[in-house]
């Protein structure tokens, strides 16, 4: 391990002292975004975040204030990319949801230059959370909102790599549309946080957890902040997309019942059917838990949820019979997932519950849109706040967990072992909060295996919580020379 890296607090490059054969190093920065500079220099928020809305300086004169609020009306998002690292290419960028991305030097972790997904496909946002082919090129999604008439949800790929003599960043330049799946609302798009793969489709999941548009556009003058333009609709159906990724075309006929979802964990084909697993909740309320009055010294007491995240599985038959009567199930499949054929010949899909209380899931990726056995994630309950890090054996039911009195882990990665036979040979890294704090924070390394300790580095330094990370080897980190 050579680093662990973080992009919200200041710089800590000194070693660490680890209970196991070794160095770790520990580097943490603020990202220094459009963003940062523009509120270090204000000194104060004077860029809206999609919980905080920015206004006008009261000493600017009317026209400059006139200004402002014309240009909320379509509003140029924050470049604050806090979810996640992506890679691409040769390169690491920090991520968000919204079209901004901003390249980083994971080794110094200095903030590089901004890219702007707008420049080169009509998307409005984008997901944190891309995926990645074979040959390593990204694959992700992104809205287009009102474009022409028209709201649609774009999945594009960004190739790994451009020929020699093309300039740096050019692999944005060969960005590719795959195709677009037009939204059932044209001014209330789904909101969606990431989605699912297999060898053959593209799982895209139209949630009805949407954003208001109109509200949206009007929300600088009305003095609320974009994230109240969110809405949750439980009256209303959860639709499954399934784009063939050889023809493009979306099978849109399956749903289920209202749900909201932020995390695909993984999918595969197996006898004609998709099989997709998901964590998802029963209402809105986790995107409540954030805000800054609930931030307080009763944290753990005001942010209960009013409902646990489950982890579902839905069976879905693309190959059916298509005279099999109303009522049937058409699921061969061994699993108590069902999909109920109707009379509008649109099919009622339940799932199959494969366990509850986990978020944050990862997987081997070398098994991503394959059958696969093993879950890693965090554990949680009725706080949004982790308690523990589980394995879960999604074929057998079984989970292993890692627990200890007063830690808050963040997501777990899986870190495969070199030349690794099994799924779970590797293993798990997670970083370790204190709430204690008399305690210092740590790197913990699992075996992922036995899900027994393998050692903890103890760092020297307050650490955050955080959301999502990627383990990067030694072999994809450029040296200043290249």
């Amino acid at each position: 391990m050579d680093a662990i890296f973080g992009i919200n607090k200041e710089e800590h490059p000194e070693p660490i002292k680890a209970e196991v054969q070794g160095e770790v190093y520990y580097r943490s920065k603020y990202l220094r975004s459009d963003t940062y500079n523009c509120n270090v220099e204000a000194n104060r928020i004077v860029v809206s975040e999609f919980g905080t809305m920015a206004y006008p300086d009261p000493c600017k004169n009317i026209f400059a204030k006139a200004f402002c609020y014309l240009s909320h009306t379509i509003p140029e998002f924050t470049d604050n990319c806090l979810i996640n690292i992506m890679k691409t290419g040769d390169d690491f960028y920090a991520t968000s949801e919204t079209n901004f991305i901003r390249r980083i030097n994971p080794q110094t972790l200095e903030t590089l230059e901004k890219v702007d997904y707008n420049k080169y496909v009509a998307v409005n946002v984008a997901t944190s959370h891309p995926h990645y082919d074979s040959a390593g090129n990204v694959l992700n999604m992104g809205t287009s909102i009102v474009d022409k008439g028209k709201t649609k949800y774009i999945l594009f790929k960004i190739p790994s790599s451009v020929p020699e003599k093309e300039k740096k960043n050019s692999c944005f330049k060969h960005l590719e549309v795959v195709c677009s799946i037009p939204s059932r609302s044209l001014l209330h798009p789904s909101y969606y946080h990431s989605f699912g793969i297999t060898e053959n489709y593209i799982i895209f999941i139209e949630q009805p957890f949407r954003l208001d548009i109109v509200k949206m556009a009007t929300a600088y003058i009305r003095g609320v902040n974009w994230a109240s333009c969110l809405a949750y609709h439980k009256e209303d159906k959860t639709w499954f997309h399934f784009v063939d990724k050889k023809t493009k075309k979306d099978v849109s006929k399956f749903y289920t019942d209202a749900m909201v979802l932020f995390h695909h964990v993984n999918a595969y084909e197996e006898d004609g059917h998709i099989i997709f697993d998901i964590i998802a909740y029963a209402d809105n309320s986790l995107y409540d838990m954030f805000y800054l009055k609930n931030l307080n010294k009763d944290f753990e007491e005001n942010t209960k949820l009013n409902s646990v995240p489950i982890c579902k599985r839905f069976v879905v038959p693309l190959q059916y019979d298509k005279d099999a009567e109303v009522g049937s199930n058409l699921v061969t499949f061994p699993s108590t997932a069902t999909a109920i054929k109707e009379k509008d010949g649109s099919i009622y899909c339940q799932p199959e519950i494969l366990c509850e209380g986990i978020e944050l899931p990862r997987i081997n990726y070398d098994y991503n849109g394959k059958k696969y056995r093993y879950v890693f994630a965090t554990g949680v309950q009725w706080s949004p706040v982790p308690t523990k890090i589980v394995k879960f054996n999604v074929q057998t039911k079984e989970m292993l967990h890692w627990r200890e009195d007063h830690c808050w882990p963040s997501e777990p990665v899986f870190v495969p072992s070199p030349n690794a036979r099994e799924e779970d040979d590797g293993v798990v890294l997670t970083c370790i909060v204190m709430s204690d704090p008399n305690k210092a924070p740590f790197l913990l390394v699992l075996d992922a295996k036995t899900f027994k300790e393998l050692g903890r580095a103890t760092v020297n330094a307050e650490m955050h919580l955080d959301l999502h990370g990627i383990f990067i080897p030694e072999k994809d980190v450029k040296t200043e020379t290249e």
